[in-house]
């Protein structure tokens, strides 16, 4: 057989063993036990190879997972939680949702459904946070918890600062997991968990993002803040004021009154600002090689239906064209 190396500490190690060998349906069990029921298919004639490892089970759980084989995963199921996958050696193939990711360092999270393809000598770290998890990190800084689940951006760009260290914290978790000082420490493993999380949030872009870093609406009265989450969770589907209004509690004349006095805006206006936010992240997405939209796609897709004002708002919220930022992205690939 061929060996794993355990990338957190360097070395070859057995703490954590799941699995190691080549029965298709054992290894196939062990992991729908701990991630979710799924078909897996050995590709060729390459026989099983495999290794899977718990680096750590807890409030979240990070595993050590290789094939020795290419294989194809499908879970049965959409997700009910989120999962990172953060390659380690080899190649691989994600699908979300039936789009293929062009990169296989990711993240799905609850109500979608992924497929993989993974190299013969791929080896993953797989993080999984329940949903719950994300939830409470997103109700202590936003004051409500979230109506749905929080949608990232699928694919993590190791490029970026604030994601490059998130990877490294994890990568020091791993190394901390497998140490003896995190038995007999919890309080550390606890306090990591929660860097973990709310590193996470912070680092890699979703629809909360603006409001979780402070530059939201934490801070306001209760009734706009709900209306504000509101916006930032349903932007992408047809809401009115009066939906907003519902979703606040309060009348839509107390609605619109409230965003007067403590935003200087109006409801209408703010849902078009967090619908131009949201569409800045996709075109910068798409001058970053990361998807395949047009910028008549990314503007339908966030309700802007007349192509001419989505312009004319869009330039004077950034100060430029749509097509100038997916141009600008291109430039510094």
């Amino acid at each position: 057989m061929s060996d794993t190396s355990a990338v957190g500490s360097g070395t070859e190690t057995d703490r954590g063993l799941l699995f190691r060998g080549s029965d298709v349906e054992e290894l196939s069990d062990l992991i729908s036990v701990r991630f979710a029921p799924h078909r897996l298919s050995v590709l060729a004639d390459h026989p099983l190879d495999g290794r899977f490892r718990s680096v750590h089970e807890g409030a979240l759980a990070v595993y050590e997972l290789g094939y020795g084989a290419e294989v194809d995963v499908t879970p049965g199921v959409p997700l009910d939680f989120y999962n990172i996958h953060v390659p380690l050696a080899g190649d691989g193939t994600v699908t979300m949702n039936g789009k293929t990711l062009s990169s296989p360092l990711s993240i799905a999270g609850p109500e979608q459904k992924l497929s993989m393809r993974w190299s013969h000598d791929s080896v993953n770290r797989a993080l999984i946070i329940p949903r719950q998890i994300i939830d409470q990190a997103l109700a202590v800084r936003l004051g409500d918890m979230p109506q749905r689940p929080v949608g990232f951006v699928p694919v993590l760009d190791d490029r970026a600062g604030p994601v490059r260290a998130w990877l490294s914290v994890v990568k020091h978790f791993a190394e901390f997991a497998d140490s003896s000082l995190a038995a007999r420490s919890p309080m550390s493993v606890q306090q990591f968990e929660r860097l973990l999380v709310d590193g996470l949030l912070d680092a890699q872009p979703h629809v909360l993002s603006e409001a979780v870093s402070g530059r939201g609406c934490a801070a306001l009265p209760s009734a706009v803040r709900r209306a504000a989450n509101f916006c930032a969770e349903h932007a992408g589907e047809p809401i009115s004021v009066a939906d907003m209004a519902q979703a606040a509690r309060v009348g839509v004349r107390s609605l619109r009154e409230g965003f007067r006095t403590h935003m200087a805006t109006t409801p209408l206006a703010y849902l078009r600002s967090v619908r131009l936010d949201l569409a800045r992240r996709d075109l910068l997405a798409v001058g970053e090689g990361h998807a395949s939209k047009t910028v008549t796609d990314v503007a339908l897709r966030w309700g802007f239906t007349h192509l001419g004002r989505f312009a004319g708002h869009y330039r004077k919220a950034y100060g430029e064209t749509p097509s100038q930022t997916v141009r600008s992205a291109r430039c510094v690939r």
